[in-house]
């Protein structure tokens, strides 16, 4: 999709609640409101560049609004929050009286090719995933608003990662090769109690003790919150032919969830279903990290 650089960059309210929004997203238009104010003195204003008469009608942050929408050209961003996504558009400079009254929008701007809600390689902009510095505009009491994280939104739009971001995930990348390396270093004991932390953090409890040597599994597992149960096994080294046995016992066996965990040997595969995983390498590694135990391996492994 197209995208240019903006010269400027402003976030627009569509309607009280975002009432207008369904409407503004399937027109592709910048829908805006000040039904009070008629569109041939805004238009006057504009032409002669001088903003006084509106000034005394409103107030200077309500002008400075209607300003912005009559005066900001097509090479300005527009930008809002809709449904969960970020949605942005370059808009056509030229403003449409529609006069709907107090409740509808009274003017509007048609966007160059409508509002948007992915970055330009078609990825959609989650604002879920955002920094609050920008999606805290949501909260501006007016109706448009300058933004102040432009770099950052300019980024996310380009689908550019940010630089302490990609610092941050080469550094990860170093961590985990590090940790595997440490667990595959670990003793038996030391590698079951590891297993043991890494579920425990992630919500399951226990139902049986580790080291119980039950013929089939070497943990039970409860999920307290839903109820589930799981079958774990735990090797330092296995071969296919072993996890494949192993599945076969889950299967027979009535648990919710099956886990394998392993730090060595070879490359092992499990199906794709969604009750069945496979816990090692990288996988184990980043598992350990996401609970918060790098530190404890460090200690094991000095």
């Amino acid at each position: 999709m197209p995208f240019h650089q903006p010269s400027d960059i402003r976030y627009i309210k569509l309607g009280k609640g975002g009432r207008w929004e369904q409407r503004a997203f399937s027109e592709g238009a910048l829908l805006f409101g000040f039904s009070t104010i008629p569109h041939e003195l805004c238009e006057s204003c504009l032409e002669r560049g001088d903003w006084t008469e509106v000034r005394r009608l409103l107030p200077q942050a309500r002008v400075n609004e209607i300003k912005a929408f009559y005066e900001l050209g097509e090479r300005c961003l527009w930008i809002t929050f809709a449904h969960g996504h970020l949605w942005w558009a370059f808009a056509d400079p030229n403003v449409q009286w529609i006069g709907e009254g107090p409740d509808g929008p009274s003017r509007k701007r048609m966007t160059v090719d409508g509002w948007h809600d992915t970055d330009i390689h078609n990825r959609v902009l989650n604002a879920g995933t955002m920094s609050s510095k920008l999606t805290k505009v949501q909260h501006f009491m007016g109706t448009i608003c300058k933004v102040k994280k432009k770099g950052y939104l300019l980024r996310r739009i380009k689908g550019e990662v940010e630089p302490i971001v990609t610092r941050a995930n080469d550094a990860r990348k170093v961590m985990i090769s590090i940790a595997i390396k440490m667990i595959q270093g670990l003793d038996w004991a030391d590698f079951e109690t590891l297993t043991d932390l890494i579920f425990a953090r992630s919500g399951w409890q226990r139902s049986s003790r580790v080291g119980e040597n039950q013929p089939d599994y070497d943990l039970l597992l409860e999920q307290p919150t839903t109820g589930e149960t799981a079958f774990v096994q735990v090797k330092s080294e296995a071969t296919q032919t072993e996890l494949d046995d192993y599945i076969g016992r889950f299967r027979r066996g009535g648990y919710d969830r099956f886990f394998f965990v392993c730090h060595s040997g070879e490359s092992l595969t499990i199906p794709r279903e969604p009750r069945l995983h496979l816990f090692q390498g990288e996988y184990l590694a980043d598992a350990a990290v996401k609970n918060g135990l790098y530190d404890w391996l460090v200690e094991r492994s000095g």
